[in-house]
């Protein structure tokens, strides 16, 4: 069995969590520098999301799900999914975005993956506190992984790795398979392949068999 990890946010989604959030309470301009800053490997990430989470504070929760609603999985994403789990692998989203953001683009599609590894932004009274929870702030993408394929007792030479930021270095240096979705120039020597969009990460895996060829 093969154990695929897809980042989320400018991999399996062309949307922005935090821009959107920040499009509710109109500081979408300050998330998307910070947000451009981190995936260019120019400040850490735990703390680029930290800082715009404070951004959010006290943003009313329909305000938040009004966001999350405008979440979409981008073209041939969905279809990419249903291949993978109709072939028998084992497949993860692993993002430091949001999991009600995931769901709702996933939902949408009428699509599942195995595992969803994200953060939250914890409420309190019908608003945001301005934090951040989760298992992806400090904690990085390669464990992630690598507690997946333990779990799931496949090699770590089994695993494919999908992304396009700096945050997703960890997972793509220790995966099988590193593939980049137009990535960062920080993060595209890393990467075994690039691609571009959906079908050529298709085609890409069934060169490799992981898909079966149509």
């Amino acid at each position: 069995m093969t154990v695929l990890a897809f980042d989320f946010d400018g991999t399996l989604s062309d949307s922005e969590m935090t821009v959107l959030l920040g499009d509710q309470y109109g500081v979408a301009d300050e998330m998307d520098e910070i947000t451009k800053r981190a995936m260019n490997n120019e400040i850490e990430y735990a703390e680029s999301l930290r800082r715009r989470a404070a951004l959010l504070e006290d943003l009313p929760n329909e305000k938040v799900e009004a966001a999350f609603g405008g979440v979409y999985l981008r073209e041939g994403a969905a279809e990419t999914i249903r291949r993978l789990n109709e072939a028998g692998v084992y497949t993860a989203i692993l993002t430091g975005g949001f999991e009600r953001g995931v769901e709702r683009a996933l939902e949408r599609e009428g699509v599942t993956v195995d595992e969803i590894v994200a953060n939250r932004l914890p409420v309190e009274d019908g608003v945001l506190t301005g934090a951040v929870e989760g298992p992806l702030i400090e904690g990085t993408k390669d464990d992630a992984l690598a507690d997946l394929a333990e779990r799931e007792d496949v090699d770590m030479a089994e695993t494919v790795a999908v992304g396009d930021g700096a945050n997703d270095l960890p997972m793509l240096e220790v995966a099988g398979q590193a593939i980049g979705f137009e990535p960062k120039s920080a993060v595209a020597p890393s990467c075994d392949v690039i691609v571009e969009t959906m079908a050529e990460l298709q085609d890409v895996l069934e060169g490799k068999e992981i898909l079966p060829n149509e």
